[in-house]
């Protein structure tokens, strides 16, 4: 079943594209969910840099609700959107779709969600400690 959200695909700016390897599987063959948020978080602080322009830390994460699994070689790519600017963070809308490599032949091309979650990251100065963000710098 497509939820009304796969019909019209991924949200927000294609941050990451990446492929797994077998070193990043579990036991039973699939990506370790940690990598996946890995790679989110990965996404997320390259978009929270340069939204804030200064340097940036992951402090909460929302709930994640894994899909569907991702397989060794499925091209991985995380998508976001800023959804809240704050004082001292910003929070962004992070997606992970996946889109098989090699296909088989229920899925030939078939682009699909895999998670999603809320990311925030505060804006820190060169003395590790949170700082307010510059408005007049942010880009949008």
């Amino acid at each position: 079943m497509t939820t009304p959200q796969e019909a019209t695909g991924p949200q927000g700016e294609l941050l990451l594209r990446t492929m797994p390897m077998p070193a990043d599987t579990s036991f039973n063959g699939d990506i370790f969910g940690g990598w996946i948020m890995s790679q989110m978080d990965i996404a997320g602080s390259i978009m929270a840099k340069e939204t804030t322009r200064t340097r940036t830390a992951t402090v909460a994460v929302e709930s994640m609700k894994f899909i569907k699994p991702v397989r060794v070689g499925d091209v991985v790519c995380c998508y976001g959107r800023v959804v809240r600017i704050g004082t001292t963070s910003v929070t962004i809308m992070l997606e992970v779709w996946v889109r098989p490599v090699l296909p088989s032949t229920e899925e030939r091309f078939t682009t699909f969600k895999v998670t999603e979650a809320a990311f925030t990251y505060v804006a820190i100065g060169a003395d590790g400690k949170k700082q307010p963000i510059n408005k007049e710098r942010l880009v949008l």
